[in-house]
């Protein structure tokens, strides 16, 4: 990993566990259970090995951003209130996005200058199913094309300007779509983290010289979520086996249908899916959006990050 980020300061996860200094550390081993999501294997050894030297990265990072906008307010006169930091992580499906995403959540609450950190995930910003059928893009859900990306653009926009009362659709992982008139609200927090697997994804330069921005653009730090291809591959199949005996049974699920499955047939099933879904979306998608991380967290076949990988200023 050295030679491919040479633009990163790399750290072995013993190396990374000393820069924690004084960072507060106030989880215990049930609130990391509670956090954890489904086939994540975080312990209260790991988070607190690589994330509380990460939450005092993120505070200074947070602390340095709100005394530049400080400065430039009084420069420009402006009477006008502080913005949200806005943290983002990316990562391949099964990573364990969500599971960091948590922490940090818990984690930077902790801190005494952010004590309001709100979290959205851009599953919420798919559009619905009914419109991606039409589209003729089910197969491709989750890829770039997939998100209704204006509305994702004009929440991060409005939460950027510091708007009151910021609203972001909701998404059902039973259901497997957008529930129609939920919203989480997000108002003026002093951390927004926003979790997806594309949110480190630029796209096309556009033709014409027209400015288009990108959900990158409203990121103030981000984060990368890597592991192998093979690991990430036995976590989706583990993962699906768990939900075959747990969300699919739910006759509400949108894959019950695979709760009945025998153990050799759900196997085949989700090696199928991971193949010809997510392993193409990981390498066409969001595996090229790695280097563009601020700093990028490597997870081991165990599910334990054993390497960091810090961007050089």
């Amino acid at each position: 990993m050295t030679e491919l980020f040479s633009r990163f300061l790399t750290f072995s996860r013993a190396e990374w566990a000393r820069l924690r200094d004084e960072a507060p550390m106030a989880l215990s081993a049930e609130e990391v259970a509670r956090l954890r999501t489904m086939g994540d294997r975080l312990d209260l050894a790991g988070v607190e090995e690589v994330y509380p030297p990460l939450s005092r990265l993120l505070a200074m990072h947070v602390e340095a951003a709100q005394a530049l906008f400080q400065a430039r307010r009084r420069f420009l006169g402006d009477t006008g209130t502080k913005v949200p930091f806005i943290i983002g992580i990316g990562g391949s499906v099964a990573v364990g996005k969500s599971t960091t995403a948590r922490v940090l959540q818990a984690l930077l609450s902790r801190w005494p200058r952010t004590p309001r950190v709100n979290l959205v995930t851009t599953d919420g910003f798919l559009r619905p199913n009914v419109e991606l059928e039409r589209r003729a893009l089910m197969r491709r859900k989750g890829f770039p094309e997939s998100y209704d990306l204006p509305a994702l653009l004009r929440f991060l926009s409005d939460v950027k300007a510091g708007a009151h009362l910021v609203r972001a659709p909701v998404y059902s992982h039973l259901t497997y779509d957008v529930l129609p008139g939920e919203a989480a609200v997000v108002d003026r927090p002093d951390i927004l983290i926003l979790e997806g697997i594309n949110v480190l994804h630029a796209g096309a330069p556009p033709h014409g010289g027209q400015n288009v921005p990108f959900v990158s653009d409203f990121l103030d730090f981000t984060i990368y979520i890597d592991a192998a291809e093979e690991a990430l591959a036995g976590w989706y199949v583990e993962r699906f086996l768990a939900l075959r005996d747990t969300a699919f049974r739910d006759p509400q699920s949108y894959f019950h249908r695979y709760a009945k499955l025998s153990d050799a047939e759900a196997i085949e099933t989700a090696d199928a899916l991971w193949q010809g879904i997510n392993l193409v979306n990981l390498r066409e998608n969001i595996l090229p959006t790695r280097v563009r991380a601020d700093l990028i967290l490597r997870k081991e076949e165990n599910h334990q990050v054993e390497e960091i990988a810090l961007r050089r200023l």
